[in-house]
Formats: structure tokens, sequence, C-alpha cells
């Protein structure tokens, strides 16, 4: 009997051991101020998801129209939407500030009477589309760039790393802005296709274009110190094709590094499309995002001043919240780091 159990036992070397991901997602899981930065990405997107269910079935009403001469109902009262100004002779009207009721303008009215927290989650959905958007776009090339360059070497890597450094020279806002007027006045032209200025594409493509280089050398350094790992010169002394190596060693340890870049240039989008639609040469009206919404409280930054504050807190929250997350997501795929905890 005390064979047979023996035998029967598993032993420690066919224990199951937990992938390297899985251990990652422990390690991240444990992190509470990722999962908390987490949480806050998940319910700010949730919000924004759920803004035509807001200005359709709660606020009931159409944050995109001129409403200037309007008046809603509040606490069985009559408002008018636009009001005398605070000052001592009562010249000049300012809209209704914050009545922090989610069915009566909570947060108030612009200058237009449009409701700022219908506005707010509408501009959420444009602001949190083309960050990712971008972030993913970015990525992509960079990937392309960086796995080219560091993989190859020779002139592959000559050519794609001065022309990263052209970019590099370049400031990131000077060279979006530059970018943006030229496609926000004549479009843009890709072939046969012609995206109007008015069609999201525009600023991801172009937010995504400034931060390549940004991305793709980290990548590059990557691919390069992997190139002289063991387990590929081994491959090569094997006579395993250059095609398999790349799909099969590189690109799989490169992906790590491509998730923690993920959230920070998520934040780092988002930035550059706020400020560029607080420039008027990101999104377009009739469509809003955070960064218009901030420029439409520009005006009445003394007055109503809720406007432009509410946006930038959104922008805030995200961004830190990005960064934070990108934090956790470094720690927690960290090989040295990792070893380090579990000693």
């Amino acid at each position: 009997m005390e064979t047979q159990t023996a035998a029967s036992a598993p032993s420690p070397s066919r224990a199951s051991v937990p992938g390297p991901w899985r251990m990652a997602g422990r390690s991240l899981a444990a992190n509470r101020s990722a999962m908390t930065a987490l949480a806050a990405l998940m319910l700010v997107t949730f919000a924004c998801l759920l803004a035509p269910f807001y200005a359709g079935d709660v606020a009931r009403t159409d944050p995109f129209t001129s409403n200037v001469a309007g008046s809603f109902m509040l606490n069985g009262h009559e408002v008018d939407i636009m009001q005398p100004n605070d000052n001592p002779l009562h010249l000049g009207l300012s809209p209704v500030g914050p009545t922090w009721n989610p069915s009566a303008y909570m947060l108030g009215a612009d200058s237009q009477g449009r409701d700022v927290a219908a506005r707010l989650l509408y501009g959420g959905r444009n602001s949190l589309l083309i960050s990712f958007s971008a972030a993913l776009v970015c990525i992509a090339i960079a990937t392309l760039v960086g796995v080219s360059a560091g993989f190859f070497g020779g002139f592959v890597d000559t050519a794609l790393s001065r022309l990263m450094d052209i970019m590099w020279a370049v400031p990131v806002y000077l060279f979006a802005i530059s970018l943006s007027i030229v496609t926000i006045s004549q479009g843009l032209k890709i072939g046969p296709f012609t995206i109007e200025s008015d069609n999201l594409l525009i600023p991801i493509f172009i937010i995504a274009l400034v931060y390549v280089p940004y991305a793709a050398r980290p990548i590059r350094g990557r691919v390069m110190a992997l190139r002289n790992a063991e387990f590929v010169m081994a491959a090569r002394s094997l006579g395993v094709p250059q095609h398999r190596i790349l799909l099969r060693d590189i690109v799989p340890n490169v992906s790590t590094t491509l998730v923690v870049l993920t959230p920070l240039l998520t934040a780092l989008a988002l930035l550059a499309e706020s400020a560029l639609s607080f420039l008027s040469i990101g999104v377009q009206a009739p469509a809003a995002s955070w960064g218009t919404i901030i420029q439409d409280g520009e005006g009445l930054i003394y007055t109503r001043p809720m406007v432009a504050i509410a946006p930038g807190l959104a922008i805030v929250i995200v961004v830190l919240a990005l960064n934070i997350l990108g934090d956790g997501l470094r720690d927690a795929l960290d090989v040295r780091e990792t070893s380090r905890r579990g000693a």
C-alpha cells in the first residue's frame, strides 16, 4: 500500500507550473493601485458609452443643438438656460450653472445653452476612441519599424533609425499641429480614397504618427538584445529560417514591451488629442471631445468654471489612471522584479 501511494503521488517535477502571463496576471491583480486605476478607466469608459442613454432618457436634451432661448424644469420651477450675470448691474447673460440634478443640466450649460454633462460624456467617447485607436496604430507601426531595424540591422537599421531621428528632432506638438493644419484645410488623400477633414481617422493617424519614434526606439533596443541571445544564435546555427526566428522567437518576446507601452502611449495620445482639439485642429464641430469642451469653457472660466473644469478633471483622471496602470504592468511583466518579489 505504501508503495502504491508513493507511486501514485504526483512528483514535484510534474506539478503544473503557471505560465509567465498567468504569473503576471496574478502579480497585477495583487497590485491595488493598478486595480484601482483599471477600475477607474472602466468606470469612465462605461459612463461615456452610456452618453446616448443619458442625453435621451435622463437629461432629455440635445447636446449638439444651440438652445440659448430655452428653459428647463427644476424642482417644479421653470428656469431659463441663459440668466442675467451676477455683476452689480446684471448686464449680459450667462448660462445656468450646475444644478447637480442628473435630469436637469447637472453640470450647467455652455455659452450656447448646451448641456455640459451630456457633452462631457459624448466628448469622452471621441477622446477615448481617438486615444486608444492612436495608441494601437502607433504600436503597430512602431513594432514594424523597431523589429525590422533591430533584427535585420545594416542598411535597414541605418535608414529607419535616421528617419526616426528626423521625426524625433521635431517637437511632438509642433509636428502634430503642422500635420493637423494641412489635413484640416484640405482633408487627406490616400490614392483613390479621400478622408474628409471632420473624420476622426485624421487625428488618429496624426497622433499615432508623431509618437512612432518614442515607441520604436525601446522596441528596437529590445530586439537587438534578443538577436544576440543564445537561443536565437542556436536557432541560426541549426539553419532555422530568419522569418521563423522572427515570428517564433523575437516577436513573442517583444510582446511584454508592447503591453507596457500601450497604456502610456494612450495617455500621451489623449493629451495630444485634447491639445489639438482645444486649438480647433483636432475633432471638428459638430462633434465634441474633452479638448473642444475646454475651449468652449475658456470664455466662461470666471463665471461658469465648471464648463472647463469638468473635462479637465476627466483628462486628469484618465491620464493618471493610465500611468498607474502602465507602472503596474511594467512591474508585473518585469521578470527580474518578479523574481525579487518571489525571493
